[in-house]
């Protein structure tokens, strides 16, 4: 099929995302099982980090490839006034790649409109309360289900039921909030949306679920970790509401982007099995660790900045795109 230059190049960019996305997607999902191992081994607010930016590696690594080098050497080496026929091979991939970005972003969407829409029910529903150390506004809902949650992404809402209230203690309730607010200031439902955002390696495929849960629950130890701050006492008193919550019955069904305090019913045992032998207190080594991922984050963008101004790897680039392209 003959392609127009811009069609070309947008092609091009698809078809090179959805290759480099799904090769370290398949690269990823083949070494999830040895990663999630080695996140046991370490405190959870650091596991669930790797895991992140592992879940994120293909998606930032195959954008970075097509911003930062696919377009420049197309613009750069392609003429602008000549049209090009493309093969079979690279429109078939580049509407795959075309797709599976599509769904990501369609489905980010859908959250955040399913999110938004819920907070604003709520709103309308609930009485506003005001909490001490809690920054996030608190809706209480005149419901006999167990819902203790923080829901929503820009100003999110912390939403607890009539039932929680009455029957957590005193102690209870101050760890069960502690925890919420844990997941608040660690912008738990912000890295939900970035896991939406995330382009799985076939449309309606996803073989990295299992990473994505591993993160799930490996941010629940963290929060549970915050909230007990290695206060043996709090960590009973948090344990005690877990087991009192789940006894409640079912908790509601909340939007994805939401943290709930019972946010997975399977782990329970063992995070109340944690609670009772007491959360460890954070270590020094851990808080005065250096920001790894920022410095890498700069270091790679001074290894593209040197890549780009090298004529040579533009070229390299623009070869690669025209076998692609036929």
């Amino acid at each position: 099929m003959i392609l127009p230059y811009l069609l070309r190049l947008l092609c091009l960019c698809f078809a090179s995302f959805f290759v480099l996305n799904a090769a370290l997607g398949l690269l990823v999902r083949i070494s999830s099982k040895s990663a999630i191992r080695f996140a046991e081994s370490r405190a959870p607010r650091a596991a669930a980090r790797f895991l992140l930016a592992l879940r994120m590696l293909p998606f930032a690594f195959a954008a970075l490839f097509v911003l930062a080098l696919c377009v420049p050497s197309y613009l750069r080496f392609e003429p602008a006034l000549t049209s090009e026929r493309a093969g079979a091979v690279c429109l078939v991939l580049g509407l795959l790649g075309a797709a599976t970005c599509s769904l990501a972003i369609a489905r980010s969407a859908r959250s955040l409109l399913v999110s938004w829409r819920h907070n604003r029910l709520c709103q309308l529903a609930a009485q506003k309360a005001p909490m001490p150390r809690i920054s996030s506004q608190m809706l209480v809902v005149e419901n006999e289900v167990p819902l203790l949650a923080m829901s929503g992404l820009f100003g999110p809402k912390l939403l607890i039921s009539t039932r929680v209230l009455r029957e957590l203690s005193h102690e209870e309730l101050d760890a069960a909030l502690r925890h919420e607010q844990a997941h608040s200031s660690s912008r738990d439902n912000a890295k939900r949306l970035l896991l939406l955002l995330a382009p799985d390696i076939l449309p309606f495929v996803r073989p990295l679920r299992l990473l994505e849960q591993s993160w799930s629950r490996f941010t629940e130890w963290a929060a549970d970790d915050q909230a007990a701050s290695g206060n043996s006492t709090r960590a009973l008193s948090l344990a005690a509401a877990l087991v009192s919550v789940a006894r409640m019955g079912s908790s509601p069904r909340l939007p994805y982007l939401s943290t709930s305090l019972l946010a997975c019913d399977r782990d329970l045992s063992a995070r109340v099995d944690r609670l009772l032998r007491a959360a460890p207190p954070t270590s020094a080594r851990t808080l005065q660790a250096p920001p790894l991922f920022p410095l890498a984050g700069l270091s790679l963008a001074f290894c593209l900045g040197a890549l780009l101004l090298a004529p040579s790897i533009l070229s390299l680039v623009h070869e690669l795109l025209e076998l692609l392209l036929h």
